[in-house]
């Protein structure tokens, strides 16, 4: 990989974003890492931000604004967005939100870690895998922690 990865995390949760973010840090401190509030935020700082997009998306369902699922669609009908992978990241285990966002266009739909432990595994794979075999390498570090996971 010639440029270093970054994530933005799409989160209303100030925990799980300060969580996510110290987890990512001592997982690989060379991850660039900024996130949003909601949705529309996560939608404006990408269109403003065209030369600096992430490398991946973590995207929240339940959030004021703009919920995940329009987030997602709006994601992938932007030629300029639509490239970005995007990791549905929720606590929804609901079947109807699975098949709703893999149908739009998401790579992966994980729900979100009970513990750090757990968290730092999932980070570490998402990390060092190169995005054309994240699928594979998230269906096998599921067996390892207590994520549901579908790709």
């Amino acid at each position: 990989m010639n440029q270093p990865r970054s994530f933005l995390l799409v989160d209303d949760d100030i925990d799980d974003i300060i969580i996510f973010q110290e987890t990512l840090r001592k997982v690989d401190d060379k991850v660039g890492f900024f996130y949003v509030n909601n949705g529309k935020d996560a939608i404006d700082l990408l269109t403003e931000n065209a030369p600096n997009l992430p490398s991946l998306i973590f995207l929240d369902i339940n959030m004021p604004r703009m919920d995940g699922k329009e987030c997602l669609k709006l994601l992938k009908q932007d030629d300029r967005l639509k490239h970005i992978p995007v990791l549905m990241y929720t606590t929804s285990s609901q079947s109807a939100d699975i098949e709703d966002t893999m149908m739009h266009g998401a790579m992966a739909f994980i729900t979100k870690p009970w513990g750090v432990n757990e968290l730092k595994k999932l980070l570490s794979v998402i990390a060092h895998t190169p995005v054309a075999k994240l699928p594979a390498a998230l269906q096998s570090v599921e067996k390892e922690i207590s994520c549901f996971i579908v790709c």
